[in-house]
Formats: C-alpha cells, structure tokens, sequence
C-alpha cells in the first residue's frame, strides 16, 4: 500500500440491472480515477453494451489479468465473465446471477490476498443470484462467511449519510421472524460492533448511540409489548459495562419525525424496515450502505437493481460516488485508528507524598 493510491475492487451486480449504468456514469468523470485505483471485475463487452444502448459517455478501460497489474490513473478492468452471456436488461435470469456471483467471487479472492484495499458492490438480485457457493441473503452474509474468521469478526449493516448511520440487529429476515431472532446478547453485540466501528472507521472518540424501541411507544409500559424492559434495556445496561454510551429505547416513529436522528453518531434498529424505511425516506439518492466489524471494507449504493429504469438511461450515480468516497475515507479512517492507538502510552505515576509534584516513570506498570 506504501506509496499508491488506494485499489477499490468494484464488483458488476446484476448486469441487467442499473450497476453498469452507474459504474459508467461515475467513471466518465476521469477526475474520480485520481482518487483512487479502480479496478472493476465484469466484462469490457456488457460494459460496452450498455454504454452503446444508453448513448453514455465513453470510458477507455485499462484491460488487465489481475489487480497488481492496475494503472493509476486509469479505469481498470478485469473481465471474469464470458463473452457469450446473454444481456437482457430489466429482467432477472440465472445468467445475470452466475455472472454477478463470479464477479463477487473473482473480487472476493483478490481481497483475500491483498490484491485490492476495499470493494464496492453494484446491486445484485438475491434470488437470481443463488447456488451451492451463494446461500445468503445478501452481500453481508457472504461476506462475513468470508472474513469473520470463523466467528471471531461480525458483521453489521449500517445505512449511512453524512453524520447518520442506521445500523441494524436483524438484517434480511422476514417481518414475521424478527422477535424470535431477538436476544438481549445479539442487541449487546451489535451495540459493541457499532461502537466500535464508529471509533475506528470514523474516528468518532466517544459516539453517542441512540436504541430505537421494538415495540410502538417503546411498548407503553408493558401494554404494548415488553420487550424494551426484558431484552433492550438489559443489553443497553450491559454494553455501557462495557464502555459503550447508549441512550433510548426511543419509539421509532416519533424519533425519526423529529430531529432527534441527526443528534447522534450511529443509531440501532432492531430489524430492517425499522431503520431503513426512514433513512430511505432521508437520503436515499446519497445513501451508502456500508457492512461494518469485517476487516475487509466494503460499500454498496443503497438501492438496488431497479430494473424498472434499467437500460433507460435513468438511474442516478449519485448514491455508487457516494459508496467511493465512503469506502476510500473509511480506509484511511482506519490507517489514522491504527496508527494512534498501536502504542499507547504508558500510565503515568505521581508521587504527591510532598509539596511538589513529581512524576515517577521509575517503575514498570503492573500487569493488569
């Protein structure tokens, strides 16, 4: 990494979704590829197919075999996706998931190696997308199988923008499953993650976490669900043991109506649409969606495929920009983490026995 510019992995989703549309668009600004080393893993001939179909701004791609081999400077490209695979824009086919999943799979083996610093993920289809190697429901999931090391990294879904992050307990489950999954542990645990990904991937010194309620008026007391006493309040109280500073449970209606949102460094929901319905609501053409506590840095835009505009010449770039940017300051985020607290300093002893105070660096610090 010493002395060149950040390598950003960027895989092609779904090709007949809008992810070309916007990986184009961002990169026919030639000022982004100062930024940083993109290298993207798809197919020079789709990526052509939907420059031409669309009439984009053209982009000279730096064709080579692996991420080492990248130019600064320039939009690089590793084709991992055969020519003869069928383009049908708007639609979901299993063609468009294989080659989504090599792509994803091609980038993932790069990182694993140091190939590439971060990865940034177009949109894919999660049903299309499926197979023996991909039994997810999403790009989290898969990812955390990959770099959690056996269970000793988890994952975390933050939706951010600016100053708000809206991370969440439960991810991609169904509505009807949620109080199930719950535990008084997982809260704990992504509470810890949170803290600890606003600390080092932000560079926030002491973040302020606000907790949203499960239940309507955080449960009225009890009328309206428990919850908030038995498991989130209990797992608040526990965090904070453990240095986390968390406020709440706060109904999440009111919470989001007002301005109370944008008072904190990150915010926990307890299941999906909780969190993310009214951040969407709040930014969604500039959301990152961004996957937190893995030692790989990944980001996504916030929306999907839309194969509704595909291939119309209508999907904004704003929120795939976005998701570079994030990705690139979060990495360094971390480098200035790293660096501060790689030695820290030593507890310092003060002898007040007399009228002058001295300090006494004489003595080894206990182990403690």
């Amino acid at each position: 990494m010493e002395g060149r510019l950040i390598r950003v992995g960027i895989t092609h989703g779904d090709i007949n979704g809008v992810g070309y549309e916007v990986i184009l668009k961002t990169f026919a600004d030639e000022r982004v590829a100062e930024l940083c080393t993109p290298v993207i893993y798809g197919s020079q001939k789709i990526a052509h197919y939907h420059q031409k179909t669309m009439e984009l701004s053209s982009v000279n791609f730096k064709i080579i075999k692996r991420p080492e081999d990248a130019v600064e400077g320039k939009v690089n490209l590793i084709n991992c996706v055969g020519e003869d695979v069928k383009i049908e824009l708007a639609q979901s086919t299993s063609e468009a998931g294989i080659a989504a999943f090599k792509s994803l799979e091609a980038a993932i083996a790069d990182a694993k190696r140091g190939g590439i610093d971060t990865i940034l993920t177009a949109p894919i289809n999660k049903f299309n997308i499926q197979n023996e190697a991909f039994h997810f429901s999403g790009h989290t999931e898969y990812l955390e199988e990959h770099f959690g090391e056996s269970g000793k990294y988890k994952s975390l879904m933050i939706l951010m923008k600016g100053a708000l992050r809206v991370a969440l307990v439960t991810g991609h489950i169904p509505l009807g499953e949620v109080k199930n999954r719950l535990s008084q542990q997982d809260i704990t645990e992504k509470l810890l993650i949170l803290n600890t990904s606003l600390k080092q991937d932000f560079n926030i010194l002491k973040p302020r976490i606000a907790v949203l309620a499960l239940n309507p008026h955080a449960g009225d007391n009890g009328l309206l669900g428990d919850e908030e006493q038995t498991m989130i309040m209990p797992a608040m109280a526990e965090a904070e043991k453990q240095g986390v500073m968390s406020f709440g449970p706060y109904p999440a209606d009111g919470f989001f109506g007002s301005d109370l949102c944008f008072k904190f460094d990150g915010i926990l929901a307890m299941y999906h649409d909780q969190g993310l319905a009214p951040f969407k609501a709040l930014a969604m053409e500039y959301g990152v969606n961004y996957t937190a506590g893995l030692p790989l840095i990944r980001t996504s835009p916030a929306h999907g495929t839309a194969y509704d505009i595909a291939g119309q010449n209508k999907a904004s770039e704003e929120s795939f920009r976005q998701a570079l940017y994030a990705a690139l300051d979060i990495y360094r985020s971390r480098q200035i983490y790293q660096k501060i607290t790689s030695n820290p300093l030593r507890k310092q002893y003060v002898d007040r026995g007399g009228d002058n105070v001295k300090l006494d660096l004489t003595k080894e610090e206990p182990n403690e």
